[in-house]
């Protein structure tokens, strides 16, 4: 597999790159930024894979963040992918905001209209990796990941059911049980048909009720001004499986007062995010 580079920017010592590829998972023509660190021209470095939220595209979290001075710091690569396979023309995929382009959902559809295309799980855990590992100086072997939203829902759901893959996780503002919001109840119907228990295949709160007794580390952050903080994000219900669950001890829940969901908000504690990585991929 080959790619293409589309830009290149030098922040903070490193660079800021822009990639194009052919996705054979999603069936269409995809791209993705990473941040390479300066330690990357010696050498392979750890790297942190960031899913953004609903709407926004593999630029958001580099331009917005905030998270390159940190990354820089500490020698750390950062992947930022799209959200979606991208003009694949597939009736109703641009009709609304919160489904089909620019919401994945770090799924893959059985549904046949979207099967083909919105496999965006496997491009995040096997695809894009496998890419990266092969043509870029980034150490495989130590990666973790984190996200935002939709893309938080997406991070806290891959590293659960890929703990060996990733030495820890993060999220703000996560979609923590999607089974029982709106967003993830559209999306999950749509891109996997009527049988709730698909659905659970892709839900935190219901992944931890499964879930193996190794280690983990997390930690969540979300704000009390979050307009979607009830009806959408369901923090509340994934603080209470994790202390039913007897895993409080693994996962630090913060509820920052008088945040929102806006990259505002995740400026405001991505160095905290950052350092919580370096605890772990510098192991």
């Amino acid at each position: 597999m080959s790619q293409k580079e589309i830009s290149r920017n030098k922040a903070f010592g490193g660079h800021v790159v822009k990639y194009e590829h052919e996705s054979v998972e999603l069936s269409c023509n995809m791209k993705y930024n990473v941040f390479l660190p300066k330690e990357a021209e010696q050498g392979n470095v750890p790297a942190i894979y960031f899913l953004s939220g609903l709407t926004c595209t593999e630029d958001n979290f580099i331009q917005k963040s905030g998270a390159l001075a940190e990354a820089a710091k500490h020698g750390i690569a950062l992947i930022a992918p799209d959200t979606s396979p991208r003009g694949v023309n597939i009736e109703g995929d641009n009709d609304s905001w919160d489904f089909g382009t620019g919401a994945g959902f770090y799924l893959d559809a059985t549904a046949p209209k979207w099967a083909k295309h919105y496999r965006m799980y496997s491009y995040i855990t096997k695809e894009l990796p496998d890419l990266v590992n092969n043509q870029l100086p980034i150490d495989g072997s130590h990666v973790s990941i984190m996200g935002h939203s939709m893309g938080g829902h997406g991070a806290l759901t891959i590293y659960l059911k890929n703990l060996t893959s990733y030495k820890t996780v993060s999220a703000f503002s996560p979609i923590a049980n999607p089974i029982n919001c709106p967003w993830g109840q559209k999306a999950f119907s749509n891109y996997l048909g009527p049988n709730q228990d698909e659905w659970k295949q892709y839900d935190t709160v219901e992944l931890l009720k499964k879930l193996n007794n190794l280690r983990i580390n997390v930690l969540v952050d979300v704000g009390t001004a979050d307009n979607f903080l009830e009806r959408e994000l369901k923090i509340d219900t994934l603080k209470q499986t994790v202390q039913d669950l007897g895993r409080s001890h693994e996962w630090e829940i913060r509820y920052q007062d008088g945040y929102d969901h806006s990259y505002f908000f995740i400026s405001s504690f991505i160095t905290d995010h950052i350092q919580h990585h370096v605890q772990y991929l510098k192991q």
